[in-house]
């Protein structure tokens, strides 16, 4: 799915409010009690993303789905409150932190089942480095990294070790699972996002 500047900013503007609803009521807004405007109706239908938070350049929360499973509009108010509050490896964004936040969504194409991958030089043939977002699982273990990680890691077998490393996957082996996917990604920091009008 490609989305116009509107769309983009009305998304963007959808998360920054959820964020700000989560430090003033101090839970997640209910589904449901958005307001759609009719030209955007669209956003009922299920789609996959992620909404990633940056400080400063660096990582400050990452939530998503991999699969859809609820409306667009649902999954960016969900994804960007657990983002911001429920991150296991951050503290719950504080008020202060705000003017020096940057919101990114990633909006996910359905994984496709990569070919053959036996081998890490089976996957590494067939990876496209900017383009792929991987997922790698082996049994319970599984991780993602999404398409923009490629920014940080453009070497392709660092970016499949470091994802092996975020799984818990110590050593690759035949029974290790591979999808890739498409992501369509968008961002604005925080004091340039207009306040939500639903």
């Amino acid at each position: 799915m490609t989305l116009s500047a509107r769309e983009q900013t009305y998304l963007l503007s959808l998360a920054k409010h959820s964020i700000e609803h989560g430090l003033e009521k101090g839970v997640q807004k209910p589904p449901g009690s958005y307001e759609l405007p009719e030209n955007l109706q669209h956003f009922e239908n299920e789609q996959a993303c992620f909404v990633t938070l940056n400080k400063e350049a660096q990582l400050r929360g990452c939530i998503g789905t991999l699969e859809a499973t609820r409306p667009l509009i649902e999954d960016v108010s969900h994804n960007a409150f657990h983002a911001a509050f429920s991150d296991p490896r951050f503290n719950p964004i504080d008020i202060r932190e705000l003017d020096r936040l940057n919101i990114g969504i990633s909006l996910l194409s359905s994984p496709q089942e990569m070919e053959y991958c036996p081998t890490m030089e089976d996957l590494l043939d067939q990876l496209k480095p900017e383009e792929d977002g991987l997922i790698i699982s082996d049994g319970i273990r599984r991780a993602t990294f999404l398409p923009s990680v490629w920014e940080q890691l453009p070497d392709k077998r660092q970016f499949v070790q470091f994802l092996m490393r975020k799984a818990g996957i110590a050593v690759w082996s035949e029974d290790i699972h591979c999808e890739r996917y498409r992501s369509h990604s968008f961002d604005l920091d925080w004091y340039r996002i207009e306040s939500y009008a639903g």
